[in-house]
């Protein structure tokens, strides 16, 4: 073998070696992206302390009452709490304690997601997510999925309880 077919011999693999390594290298990376991942989807639900949270909704939650069923629900002949009975009996006694609540939704294999963030002004904060079916596929199904999940996501978060005579809609 010639000087030069050893030369290229030797490139050629160190080229090859070069390309395993970096390959390597990448998969090591991905491995490590994964479990950060991973170690981020575990924490997505809350901040990383919540104690300043935990005490004002303490506090807020010794002074809610559960909220009124205001509504009627014409199909069902009953009465329950709506959502603004919710925010009624929540929103006042958070705010006082440096609580707020952002609510939000998305579309998720034909059904929908709310969102719900309960914020404390320390910076802290818990989430939370219920997936809704999608009876109607129309704006008035989507409008009242929404607003069930955005009720029902409130509540939980917050505590109040409310009498729902309206739960047999969903089966």
């Amino acid at each position: 073998m010639s000087m030069n077919n050893v030369t290229a011999d030797v490139s050629k693999q160190t080229g090859i070696a070069k390309e395993i390594l970096e390959a390597k290298q990448a998969a090591e990376k991905v491995d490590v992206d994964l479990n950060n991942a991973e170690e981020r989807r575990k924490d997505e639900w809350k901040s990383s302390e919540i104690d300043k949270l935990a005490t004002a909704l303490s506090k807020a939650q010794a002074e809610m009452e559960g909220a009124k069923k205001e509504s009627t629900n014409p199909f069902f002949n009953s009465n329950y709490a709506d959502l603004h009975a919710v925010i009624k009996s929540s929103f006042p006694y958070l705010s006082k304690h440096g609580l707020s609540v952002t609510q939000g939704n998305e579309m998720i294999m034909g059904a929908i997601c709310v969102t719900t963030t309960l914020l404390h002004s320390s910076g802290q904060w818990i989430r939370s997510k219920v997936k809704l079916p999608l009876e109607k596929k129309n704006a008035q199904g989507v409008g009242s999925a929404i607003t069930y999940g955005r009720r029902y996501g409130l509540s939980a978060m917050v505590g109040i309880a409310q009498y729902d005579d309206d739960a047999q809609s969903i089966s």
